[in-house]
């Protein structure tokens, strides 16, 4: 047992030797890599998340929140099966003002 423990000391240790050796070599091209990611994060990707947050906004301001007119289609909303939910006829992230049952929207009044 005590040379199965001595075992895995010795191969824990020349395991992490050798991700020493790979992360030292990563770090030999030194602060041109790190200079290189900061720029392209301040000046490419903060830029990219703030014009999709603006147009994300921007098109929220121009939609309708009208509930679409219910067409009965009938490849549409096919229940062969009940959930195990509910009242098994909604799914499990129904939103009744945008989510119509087989039968129409559910009556809100």
């Amino acid at each position: 047992m005590a040379a199965f423990g001595r075992f895995s000391q010795t191969l824990l240790r020349s395991v992490s030797a050798v991700q020493t050796r790979q992360l030292s070599a990563a770090a030999a091209h030194g602060e041109q890599g790190s200079k290189t990611w900061k720029l392209l994060t301040f000046l490419v990707a903060l830029p990219g998340v703030g014009v999709c947050m603006l147009n994300t906004f921007l098109k929220a301001q121009h939609h309708s929140h009208e509930r679409p007119e219910f067409i009965p289609y009938t490849h549409l909303r096919i229940r062969s099966k009940r959930f195990p939910w509910g009242d098994g006829n909604k799914s499990l992230f129904h939103n009744s003002h945008v989510n119509a049952l087989p039968d129409g929207y559910e009556s809100h009044e």
